[in-house]
């Protein structure tokens, strides 16, 4: 399970995934590889994305931890593994999904809302769980679970910017899934402008 620890202590230790939704495949090359010169060192690459397995394949030699995302079963997360993805994440949690990916030594990162699903997966084994989408809590909402469970490791992904980000940071996330932001940087401005805005969130950490 080193393996397993040691991608989970990179991603709290950079704090910032960068989620990627790109509308084909060489959108979703170009946005990530921006981030990674940017900064970030964690890419989650969804499979919402068009031909997805070509995008990882693309960007699994990167300096970069690479994952897999918007994954809702089993056998996609089987997929995602074999191609090389370093961890998984859902939008939900799915008990199938954790066990596969304890059995491969893969963090597995489900979408969670509520203290019994929070409970759920971290009995499955889920050391750091999404809080998603972060954008309907406020981030005092950390410290609230916190209290029952002073163990969960809180990632919100949904709404976080350059604004709001140092509040959850400080409300105790031990990371933060950001996307919407870099997708239109990318249409407004380009490789460079999603340089330039992973730099910002990288110097805010």
């Amino acid at each position: 399970m080193f393996m397993k620890h040691s991608t989970l202590a990179k991603i709290t230790d950079s704090k910032i995934v960068a989620v990627i939704r790109g509308q084909n495949p060489e959108e979703a090359v170009q946005v990530a590889k921006g981030a990674i010169e940017g900064g970030i060192q964690t890419i989650e690459l969804t499979y919402t994305t068009p031909q997805v397995d070509e995008v990882i394949r693309k960007l699994r030699k990167e300096d970069a931890l690479i994952g897999a995302g918007s994954v809702l079963d089993p056998e996609t997360a089987l997929n995602a593994i074999l191609l090389g993805a370093q961890f998984i994440v859902s939008p939900h949690f799915n008990k199938e999904i954790a066990t596969l990916c304890n059995r491969h030594g893969i963090p597995y990162m489900p979408g969670c809302m509520t203290i019994r699903e929070m409970v759920e997966a971290m009995e499955a084994g889920c050391d750091v769980l999404k809080l998603f989408p972060a954008n309907e809590f406020d981030p005092s909402f950390i410290r609230s679970v916190n209290g029952p469970l002073p163990h969960a490791r809180l990632m919100p992904t949904g709404g976080i910017n350059l604004d709001n980000m140092t509040d959850w940071l400080e409300a105790g996330a031990v990371a933060l899934g950001i996307g919407s932001d870099l997708n239109k940087a990318y249409k407004q401005g380009g490789y460079e402008a999603v340089v330039t805005l992973s730099q910002q969130y990288v110097h805010k950490c």
